[in-house]
């Protein structure tokens, strides 16, 4: 009896010092949403009260766990996306900010405006921190506005070169690559020119296109009152970033930013017991190929895929297809194919040898995390830097799509099949493993002390906000050149003049 007493006033305690979370997971992909599911799902553990709005339903149902589905009938966006969309061009590199606002204009028209999220607004609430995106869409921002609490941002990806002023972090083209280009550093000349170019072209899009349409969006429903965007996300508390210097872009962070990358790196389970035998049975051990969630085999280019199957013809490994048809024509006997598969217990199943990937950052974050080699086919969005970030640290090869022949990608499997790589691969995967907490008590941490101190304000630089030209100290060079200019003018009349005197009377006297 005593025992139930005792667990009872534990319980109280828990709740007593739980908070309630509205954790907002406004994209239709798979990929991003995993993030903010598995951020939900440590603050429904630690006896959080957590609200999902999402577009996908945590596997699990939870007591204190309330879902708000975004999915309306017929996404044409959801989890779909047509490689055929994708050149690899430089032009499309500089153009993927438009698949962001494309994506961005849907959300905010579409789905922000339904019945479930409006009765959702007009019932919901109070909450003690909001967990956002800080990605393409800012109409969730007005959230804050509404409930008045403080707001974690998330960003799935890398930090957005639009995001960037909003935290005061560094962003120097000089050395910072863009998050959707294909650069690495150290940048050339020619490099950090795009670089420069891409940065001011993506902001003037967002600040002119992106914020304008949010904006106009969320005030339809909150009224002419609501503040600017560009204001609400000047005031998100700090921002979870979804990446880890061991293996991406090594950038200077400011307090307000912290790296959570492998936050989605779970526990390892056994895989299902066919691909188990079918794995083990590899003598030489396995390939796995997926293109991610949100590109579908079906749309694999013809060609291409005949370029694929007869390299994997050549190779004594079998390999393993993510693939939602239900046939293949030309598959050799190596080759297994399956609609869904348990990637990262595929991936760090120690008969896996290679993976063939798009570039994601939760696959390549997998990867390094088991230490697997990759060849890399990037295809959009950040995956290029992804690619090439993984390329300089040692853990994979580049093969872009468009050049994909047998050959070529015979050679660049035989080239990550070989032990000295996977050896890379490995010291990779012990660097990123090595660290003084796991990202996911990392994230929860910070979302947990900017909702007991509303908000998290005094972590923010004073560069925040800051005029431009006082950032790059333009007020400073110009008034110092003034001064030099000035001193330098003075100095030059009044030696002048000097020298008039001295020497003008010995030129007088001499004519006398």
């Amino acid at each position: 009896m005593q025992l139930v007493r005792v667990l009872i006033l534990l319980n109280f305690c828990f709740v007593g010092w739980s908070y309630r979370i509205l954790v907002i997971s406004a994209f239709p992909g798979r990929s991003h949403s995993k993030i903010f599911e598995i951020i939900s799902l440590g603050l429904i553990e630690k006896q959080h009260d957590v609200t999902l709005l999402s577009y996908f339903a945590i596997e699990e149902p939870h007591l204190n766990h309330t879902r708000v589905d975004l999915r309306q009938p017929g996404h044409s966006y959801l989890n779909h996306l047509d490689m055929e969309m994708f050149t690899g061009t430089k032009i499309q590199k500089w153009l993927t900010i438009n698949l962001a606002q494309a994506f961005a204009k849907r959300i905010c028209e579409e789905d922000f405006g339904t019945d479930t999220v409006r009765s959702f607004l007009n019932q919901s609430g109070p909450f003690d921190v909001i967990v956002a995106p800080t990605f393409n869409s800012d109409c969730y921002l007005s959230f804050m506005y509404k409930f008045e609490a403080p707001v974690v941002g998330v960003s799935t990806t890398g930090v957005m070169e639009w995001v960037s002023e909003k935290f005061g972090l560094p962003s120097n083209p000089a050395y910072v690559p863009n998050t959707l280009s294909e650069l690495v550093n150290p940048i050339t000349f020619v490099g950090r020119i795009d670089n420069f170019l891409m940065g001011v072209f993506h902001r003037l899009y967002y600040e002119n296109l992106m914020v304008s349409n949010g904006e106009k969006i969320a005030k339809e429903y909150f009224g002419e009152g609501l503040p600017s965007l560009n204001k609400l996300v000047y005031n998100v508390s700090i921002m979870l970033v979804n990446h880890h210097f061991n293996y991406h872009v090594r950038r200077p962070l400011v307090p307000a930013v912290l790296e959570i990358g492998g936050i989605h790196v779970r526990k390892i389970r056994e895989v299902p017991q066919d691909l188990e035998k079918w794995i083990n049975e590899s003598t030489h051990g396995v390939i796995y190929f997926s293109l991610g969630s949100m590109i579908k085999g079906h749309t694999f280019p013809d060609e291409k895929r005949q370029e694929f199957l007869k390299a994997f013809g050549r190779l004594p490994q079998r390999v393993l297809w993510k693939y939602e048809n239900d046939t293949m024509p030309g598959k050799p006997d190596n080759v297994m194919i399956q609609k869904w598969m348990p990637q990262l217990d595929i991936l760090c199943h120690p008969n896996v040898k290679a993976f063939i990937s798009h570039g994601g950052l939760l696959g390549t974050t997998e990867a390094v995390h088991c230490g697997v080699p990759v060849m890399v086919m990037p295809q959009y969005g950040d995956q290029f830097t992804n690619a090439k970030a993984l390329e300089a640290n040692g853990g994979g090869v580049i093969l872009h799509l468009y050049e994909a022949t047998e050959e070529k990608v015979y050679d660049a499997l035989k080239t990550i099949l070989d032990p000295k790589f996977k050896k890379q691969a490995e010291e990779l995967s012990t660097r990123f493993r090595d660290r003084p907490m796991p990202p996911l008590e990392t994230a929860i941490y910070w979302v947990e002390y900017v909702a007991r101190h509303r908000g998290a304000h005094h972590m923010r630089t004073a560069a925040v906000g800051m005029p431009l030209y006082k950032y790059l100290l333009l007020d400073v060079i110009a008034f110092l050149l003034l001064v030099f200019g000035l001193v330098f003018a003075a100095s030059f009349y009044v030696t002048r003049a000097i020298f008039r005197k001295l020497f003008g009377k010995k030129d007088k006297q001499k004519g006398d």
